[in-house]
C-alpha cells in the first residue's frame, strides 16, 4: 500500500458547539459562584502542598500527593526531580479545578457534555507533557543521543505540516499492500453493483457447512477489518473452521452518491447479498455477521425480510452494534438535535461527510492517545510510528454519503427510532421483534464508541433466544481477537434484566471469544458438504478479491 496521508482534519468546532458550550458555562458559574469559590479554595490548598510533596519525596520522605499522576506521567523524573514533581502535581490540581468549576455549572445536558469535552482537550493540550523543555523523557532521549531525536522529531514535525495537514502520524502505512497483508484471505469478487462488491472466499477445508455466512461491515471505514491480515483475520478463521464466507466491500462515495438512501444500503446492500448468496450456493438460509453499522443494518435486514415473511436470514452476529440509542456514550457530545441539524447543513453543500470529519471526530474521544500521544513520540522524541495492522486500516476511512448519513444521525441518534419501532425503510417498519433467528451479541468492555451497557440492551429488542458476550480490548481490538494469552471472554445468556445483572451472573473464561462462536455458530450451519462453487452462471467471477472498491 503506497504511503497514505491521515485523513484527520479536525471537525467544525462551530458545528459541534464547544466554543459556545465554554462560554455558556462561564456565565453560569459566574452566575452561581460558590461552586468555582469552593474549587478554588481546594486549588489553593493542592498548590501550597505541591513544593511540601516534592521536596519531602526528593529528600527521601514518602507523602501522599494531592492528586494521584495519570500515566503520562510515568517517567521516574516525574517524582524524583523536586521541579518536574512540583510541576506535575501543579498541572493535576489545575486540571481537577477546571473540571470542578465546568462540571458543577448548571447546564442542560448536551451542553454539560460538550463542556466537560472542550475543557478536557484543552487541560490535554496543556500538559507538560506536550513541552519538550518540561518533558523529561523527551530531554533525556536529545542528550543521549547527541540531539539527533530533536533533528528526527523537526522532520517529523515538517513532513506532518506539510503532508498530514499539521496532525502527527499515528501509523506508518507504507510497509501494507492490501491483497498482500491486509485482505489477504484468498477470494473472488462474484457481484458488483454501484453500491458494493460481493467477495466469496475460497473454501480451505475439504468439507463445509451446508449455511453459508455474510460478513457485514460498517461502511465508515473498509470491510477489511473483519478480514485484517493473515492469523488475525475473523474471516479466514471462519474459513478454516468450515464455512463458505461471503463479505460485502462497500463503495467509497463520491459527491455525487450524496443523494444515497439508508433505504439503498438495505436494498442494494445485505438484501441483495442474500439473494446473489443463495443463488450461488443454493441454501435456504444465510447466517450473517455485522459490526458496528454493519450490525445495525444486518439487524434491520433480517427484521425487514422477516417482517415481508422471509426466512432466509440464518443466525445473527453482532459486534460491537448498537441498537438502542438511548445512552450513546462519548458520541452524544457529537450527535445532540441541534448539532445533527448543522452537519446536515454542512453535508447537503458537500456531498458527502468528508472522512476526515469522521476520524478526527474519534480521535478527539481519546485525545490524549491518539494526538497528544502522538505529538510526544513523534516530534519531541523523534520516533516513527509504529507500523500496525489496525492502525493501518483505520487511516483508510471512507466518506459518508450526506442523505444516508443524516437519516441516520437523526433518526437513530436523536430519535432513537430504531429501538422505538417506528423507523421505516424500504417502504415498511423495521419491527427488530420480528426477529426469531438465534442472536449473538459481541461487546468490548473499553468500546468508546459502542458502550457495551448500550449493546447489551439489543438482547431484548429481539425475540429470538440471545448469547451476550463481554469481551477484553476495545471497538476494534476487542473484534481483532485470535487466540492468545492476553484474551478473556465472559459469556451469558441475554436473560438479565440489565447489563450489570447480566455481568454478576456471566462466567469469565480465558481465550477469545472466536472460539466461543464457532462452536455456538456450529449449531446452526447446517451439516457437512462439498464446497459450492466460487460464483456461478449467473452471477460469474468478476475478478480477484480483494475487489476494486477497496482501493477508492
Amino acid at each position: 500500500m503506497a504511503r497514505m496521508r491521515l485523513p484527520v482534519d479536525p471537525p467544525d468546532l462551530d458545528v459541534v458547539g464547544f466554543g459556545d458550550a465554554l462560554r455558556r458555562a462561564l456565565l453560569a458559574t459566574l452566575a452561581h459562584p460558590a461552586p468555582t469559590l469552593s474549587a478554588s479554595v481546594r486549588l489553593a490548598g493542592d498548590l501550597a502542598r505541591a513544593p511540601v510533596v516534592a521536596a519531602t519525596r526528593w529528600l527521601g520522605g514518602d507523602v501522599e500527593p494531592p492528586v494521584a499522576p495519570d500515566r503520562r506521567f510515568a517517567d521516574p523524573a516525574w517524582t524524583s526531580n523536586p521541579l518536574f514533581h512540583a510541576t506535575r502535581l501543579g498541572y493535576a490540581a489545575a486540571s481537577r479545578f477546571a473540571r470542578d468549576v465546568v462540571g458543577a455549572a448548571a447546564l442542560e445536558p448536551d451542553v454539560a457534555r460538550k463542556a466537560a469535552l472542550a475543557t478536557d482537550l484543552l487541560l490535554d493540550a496543556a500538559a507538560p507533557t506536550n513541552l519538550l523543555p518540561l518533558n523529561p523523557a523527551a530531554l533525556r532521549l536529545a542528550f543521549d543521543t547527541g540531539g539527533a531525536s530533536l533533528v528526527r522529531g523537526a522532520r517529523n514535525f515538517v513532513d506532518d505540516l506539510v503532508n498530514n495537514r499539521g496532525r502527527p502520524r499515528q501509523v506508518d502505512t507504507s510497509g501494507f499492500e492490501l491483497g498482500r497483508d491486509l485482505a489477504a484471505t484468498p477470494a473472488k469478487v462474484v457481484f458488483r453493483n454501484e453500491l458494493m462488491e460481493l467477495l466469496q472466499y475460497e473454501p480451505q477445508t475439504e468439507r463445509v457447512h451446508a449455511v453459508p455466512l455474510l460478513c457485514s461491515p460498517p461502511w465508515i471505514n473498509k470491510y477489511y477489518v473483519m478480514d485484517l491480515a493473515p492469523g488475525r483475520s475473523f474471516v479466514e478463521w471462519a474459513v478454516r473452521h468450515g464455512r463458505t464466507v461471503f463479505a460485502i466491500s462497500y463503495r467509497n462515495p463520491s459527491p455525487g452518491m450524496a443523494a444515497t438512501t439508508m433505504d439503498d444500503y438495505l436494498v442494494h446492500g445485505p438484501r441483495t447479498a442474500v439473494d446473489v448468496i443463495t443463488a450461488i450456493t443454493g441454501a435456504d438460509t444465510v447466517d450473517i455477521v455485522g459490526l458496528c453499522l454493519g450490525g445495525a443494518l444486518t439487524a434491520i435486514t433480517a427484521a425487514h425480510l422477516a417482517g415481508a415473511g422471509d426466512r432466509r436470514v440464518g443466525s445473527l452476529t453482532l459486534l460491537n452494534t448498537m441498537l438502542d440509542y438511548t445512552e450513546p456514550g462519548p458520541l452524544a457530545t457529537f450527535t445532540d438535535a441541534r448539532t445533527v441539524a448543522k452537519l446536515e447543513r454542512r453535508m447537503a453543500e458537500r456531498g458527502t461527510l468528508p472522512a476526515s470529519s469522521m476520524a478526527a471526530t474519534f480521535d478527539l474521544l481519546r485525545a490524549n492517545d491518539l494526538i497528544f500521544g502522538y505529538l510526544v513520540s513523534g516530534w519531541l522524541m523523534g520516533q516513527d510510528p509504529p507500523a500496525f495492522d489496525i492502525l493501518a486500516w483505520n487511516a483508510d476511512s471512507t466518506r459518508m454519503p450526506a442523505a444516508m448519513h443524516a437519516f441516520y444521525l437523526r433518526e437513530f441518534y436523536v430519535g432513537n427510532a430504531l429501538a422505538a419501532g417506528t423507523l421505516r425503510l424500504a417502504g415498511a417498519p423495521v419491527d427488530l421483534g420480528a426477529i426469531t433467528s438465534p442472536v449473538y451479541v459481541v461487546s468490548a468492555v473499553n468500546d468508546h464508541i459502542v458502550p457495551w451497557e448500550s449493546a447489551y440492551r439489543s438482547v431484548g429488542l429481539v425475540a429470538g433466544p440471545a448469547r451476550f458476550v463481554l469481551v477484553s480490548g476495545g471497538h476494534i481490538a476487542g473484534i481483532v481477537s485470535p487466540p492468545g494469552p492476553k484474551a478473556w471472554h465472559m459469556v451469558g445468556d441475554g436473560g438479565a434484566t440489565s447489563a450489570q445483572d447480566w455481568r454478576e451472573g456471566a462466567q469469565r473464561r480465558p481465550g477469545t471469544w472466536w472460539e466461543d462462536w464457532v462452536e455456538w455458530a456450529r449449531a446452526g450451519a447446517g451439516p457437512l458438504r462439498e464446497p459450492p462453487p466460487t460464483g456461478s452462471r449467473r452471477y460469474p467471477v468478476l475478478g480477484e478479491g480483494p475487489g476494486r472498491y477497496v482501493r477508492g
